[in-house]
């Protein structure tokens, strides 16, 4: 399997590294593995769905 470094993730899902970073942390990318400091991103994952609150409003559960 081939994979990406952060940086290329990011370049190709427009994300910022520190955002992309975060979505590995929280396991939303399947498939993702960490070496020491740095990312591994499967080439074939897709871009994740992204959960933050945009409308500045907090949902009620």
């Amino acid at each position: 399997m081939e994979y990406m470094t952060v940086k290329e993730a990011s370049q190709k899902w427009n994300l910022s590294e520190r955002r992309l970073q975060t979505i590995c942390n929280e396991g939303l990318i399947p498939g993702v593995l960490k070496f020491g400091n740095a990312w591994a991103i499967p080439k074939n994952a897709e871009k994740p769905i992204d959960r933050r609150i945009k409308s500045g409003k907090y949902i009620k559960s």
